[in-house]
Order: C-alpha cells, then structure tokens, then sequence
C-alpha cells in the first residue's frame, strides 16, 4: 500500500486531491495534525516517510520542499509553477508521445499548468505531425472559473458584498507575462511565445482553452486537425469530441471532472481549436493524481471522476 503525504492540503488544490483520496483503499494517507502542518521538521519526516509526496504549495515553498527531500524512494508530484520548464523534472502530461513511461519511473514530476494543459494538448500534436510550424506565432485566450485563483479569489468572488465588476468576466495578466507561457513554450517546441489572454469569470470552476489558426498558420486543412487529434485522443483522459450546446461552446461543462474534451470548429481558412476541463481537474488536482496512478501503475483514471464510456489507454505501459 503506497504512502502518500500532500504538503499543502489546505488549498484548492490539496483539497481536492484530499477529497479523491480518502476513498481510495490502495493508498494510506499522511497526515499532520493542524499544529504541525507548517512545522518545517515535521514536514520533511512525512516527506521522507511517503512513497508520493504532492507539492501543493507557492512556487518559493515548492522548492523548498523539494530539496527537504532526502529519502530516495520518495516520488515528488509538484503542483506549482516552480520545476515545469527544469530539465531535471519530468513534465506530467502522459498524453505527450512517451511521457506516460517518463512519468512511471520519475522520481520528480511537475504537474502541468491549468491554462497551460489546454493549450499544449491543442498544439503539441499539430507541432509534431508539421501542421503548424515551430516559429508560428499563435494566440490564446482562456476561461476559467474562479476557483483558479486560489482561497483568496474564492472568497472575493463569494462574499455577499463583493464588487460589481466581479460580475462580468475580466482579462488578467495583461503584460503578457503569464507564468504559463514558459511551459506552453517548451512543451510544444515554440520558437515565440504566444499571445496569451486568460480571463477568469463568475463561475465556480471549469476552463475553455481556444487557440485561432487561419489558412496562413497552417500546413494542411482542418481535416487534417480533426485526424490528428482523432488519432492521438481516441481514449484516455484527454479525447476528441465535437459536442456543443446549440452552437454554443459553456466554459463550465465539464467541471467537477478529470478528463479534457478537444474540438476544432470551423473552416479551413480560420479554424477555432478548443480544450474544455475543469481547472481543478485535468487542470490540477485530477492531473496530478492521474500522474501518481501511473506512477503507482495502475489504471490512469483510478478515483477520478470520468464519463460513461471512458476507455483507458493503458498509458502506463507504454
């Protein structure tokens, strides 16, 4: 029975990988007791003492935890933003062609960013078959629940009193320098960095990533997406789906689950590709407990809230 320990439970995060957990019966859960949880001594004896330590921690805090890390049989999934671009960490997107067998014999995981995860499960598999070039310059704009935004913006967003403006969606990160970016980046292979406008609206949780082509940015025709995508995502957490709701596209439609559904709509002179998931789920929390079944080398979607219909890909065992 593997021993798991999450630093940082009191988040968004941590609590919801805390709440998949505790119906899990392959799995012991480490547990401080409420005056210990920011003792750094004992800290580090349960994170030397687990078999998989999750990271739900600010960025400065993550890497400090990390290198509390002596034991050699600890396995670390780290939830922040601090090691998803380090080389020395392993990226935690198991639908990236061979990262499922990276991930199973890790010892350092990063799991993926919320808006970053849309993105590159949209992109990366076009980069890699040629249909959009490594120095294409692409566009980004990303809706997310507010729940995103940590206890700090939960309780903004529901308190009786709040600010009229919270009513309406608001764009964030207007200097173009998102902490996501790098990932996006990386993971894909961009040459440039793509203009990123992430929103965050009046809604609890959930995400729609999209990403603008037209016939310019492309290297074959939208079928030639549909395919892609159909190939690669025909099973497992992330899969292609064209559904919508009488031409519409709702941004909370998947929230409260672990899987991603992708899409490309329109023409072959502009085309709209979309990933929809929730934040907390294939976003955060869903992911990063897809990446300990893995590395555990169990059945991926194992405690996670799935679809009727979900068929596993096996991913560990590539």
């Amino acid at each position: 029975m593997a021993k798991v320990f999450i630093d940082g439970s009191y988040g968004t995060t941590g609590l919801r990988i805390r709440e998949r957990l505790l119906e899990r019966k392959d799995i012991e859960l480490l547990t401080l007791p409420e005056e210990h949880r920011k003792d750094k001594a004992a800290r580090k004896e349960m994170l030397n003492a687990a078999d998989i330590a999750f990271l739900c921690l600010p960025d400065d805090a993550a890497k400090e935890a990390a290198k509390m890390v002596e034991s050699p049989d600890t396995v670390i999934i780290d939830c922040s933003t601090a090691h998803r671009t380090d080389d020395k960490w392993v990226y935690g997107l198991p639908e990236l062609d061979g990262q499922s067998y990276l991930i199973q014999n890790a010892v350092n995981i990063a799991n993926p960013g919320c808006h970053a995860s849309g993105f590159i499960a949209l992109v990366a598999p076009l980069v890699q078959d040629g249909l959009i070039h490594p120095n294409a310059r692409l566009s980004c704009f990303s809706l997310t629940g507010y729940s995103g935004g940590g206890n700090g913006m939960i309780a903004q967003y529901e308190t009786s009193d709040r600010d009229r403006d919270l009513s309406a969606p608001r764009m964030y990160a207007l200097s173009q320098n998102h902490k996501h970016i790098p990932e996006m980046m990386k993971v894909c292979g961009l040459t440039h960095a793509p203009v990123f406008c992430p929103i965050v609206a009046d809604y609890y949780s959930g995400m729609q990533v999209t990403v603008c082509l037209t016939r310019n940015d492309l290297r074959g025709t939208i079928d030639d997406i549909r395919a892609a995508y159909k190939e690669k995502y025909h099973c497992g957490l992330i899969r292609y789906c064209e559904d919508d709701e009488d031409g519409f596209l709702s941004a909370i439609k998947y929230d409260g689950r672990d899987d991603m559904m992708i899409a490309a709509y329109g023409t072959d002179a502009r085309i709209t590709l979309v990933s929809r998931f929730d934040n907390l789920g294939k976003g955060a929390s869903g992911a990063a407990i897809q990446n300990m079944n893995i590395v555990m080398g169990v059945d991926e979607a194992t405690g996670l809230i799935v679809p009727d219909g979900y068929m596993a890909c096996n991913l560990n065992l590539i």
